[in-house]
Formats: C-alpha cells, structure tokens, sequence
C-alpha cells in the first residue's frame, strides 16, 4: 500500500474549464436578472455547489428547484464547452506516473455528476480514479471538508496523507480544514495567491510523484 494518495478537484485543475463556467454562470444569472462582477463570481460561486450558490441568489428553494436551476446552468456550460474542452497540460503524464507507482487517485469536487461523466469522457481519464465524489455525495459544500474527509476516507488514508490538487480559494480551505497537504494550482487564481499552500504549480507538466511528495511531506 502506497504511504500517499492523491486527490483531485475537477473544474480548474482537470480542466481548465472556469473561463467557460463564468460565461455559462453569467448567461444563466443574467437570463433571471442577476448581474455579477468578476469578484462576486470568485467571492459567491466559484468551489461551491450548485445547491449552494444557487440558494445564496434565489433565496430559499424546493430540492426540485434547485436541482432544475442546477441542471439549466449545467447544460448552458456543456454546450459552449463541448469543442474545447481538453486536460490541463501534464496531466495524463502525471496521473500514468502516479499509476504505476501504485498511488491511489481520486477526485472530490463540487460539480454534479452529469459535469464529471462529461469531462471523463471527453478526456478518457476515467480509468485512473479508483474513487469520485461529487456535489451528491456530500451535505455541506466547500469550504466545509466534507468532501476531502469523505473522499480520504472512501480510499482508506488519513487526510494528513493525501495531498489535493486545487484550484479555488474555497477548496484550498476546504482540503486544509480536512487535514490535508495542498497544491494550489494557478489556473483561476495567481501563483501568489497560494502562497500559503504547500506548493504551487500552473500546470502539470513535468511534475514529478516523488519530487512533490518529499516537497509537500518535508521528507528528508
């Protein structure tokens, strides 16, 4: 069994995918009279769930209406995304390296599933997660743990002995508050923005298993 395991959030760090979501978000808010600023997108949605945000700007709703308003937003960014979508740079690579090592990999993230099937098999990197979670498993949304504790737990480590791959603000607190090493990756936010994470990378390239585990683990 490997000392280490690896999790990935999926908007911004498999995909580069924010730049699309915030067209989407912006055609969907605008269509019921929701005007919102580049901040108020990071500050009220981005790392969140559906069933979250939504509820923040509509106020209270049915689970019906939240997961109609959910679905609607959804299929607005799987439509504009379909022809462009591609991993971040360096993935495949690292997560192949990561695999034959033996280094269980998985993903937690805020999307609902219908988001994760479409980028999986746009991708074809379902075969290198053993364990996915996504915005159904779990009660609380980041930046609550929930779903790095649910995730660490479901591949049988501690979260001390993962490290997690985001790309929000609201997940690097999330994964932190789970007990988690963490890499910020600059895709929405600036390399200096996570200064305060374990390590920081723009993308995947290059990016060696063994380097990052000594690095994140202060291993001698």
């Amino acid at each position: 069994m490997s000392s280490y395991a690896v999790i990935f959030d999926m908007d911004g760090v498999i995909i580069h995918s924010n730049p699309f979501h915030k067209i989407s978000l912006r055609q969907f808010c605008e269509k019921y009279g929701y005007h919102l600023s580049d901040q108020e997108l990071i500050n009220k949605i981005y790392g969140r769930t559906n069933k979250d945000w939504i509820a923040n700007l509509f106020g209270a709703l049915t689970k019906e209406e939240l997961t109609q308003y959910g679905e609607e937003k959804e299929a607005i960014f799987r439509k504009i995304y379909k022809n462009d979508i591609h991993a971040l740079k360096g993935l495949p690579q690292f997560l192949e390296r990561l695999s034959k090592k033996n280094i269980p990999i998985a993903i937690g993230t805020s999307a609902p599933r219908s988001n994760v099937d479409f980028v999986l098999s746009h991708t074809g990197l379902e075969k290198y997660f053993s364990v996915i979670l996504d915005e159904s498993n779990v009660e609380q949304g980041k930046p609550n743990p929930e779903i790095y504790l649910k995730v660490a737990a479901k591949l049988g480590y501690e979260p001390s002995c993962c490290v997690v791959f985001e790309d929000s603000l609201s997940g690097v607190e999330s994964a932190q508050r789970a007990g988690a090493k963490v890499v910020g990756v600059a895709t929405t936010h600036s390399l200096e923005e996570f200064h305060y994470t374990d390590f920081v990378i723009e993308d995947f390239t290059d990016l060696n298993p063994d380097f990052l585990f000594s690095t994140v683990f202060k291993e001698a």
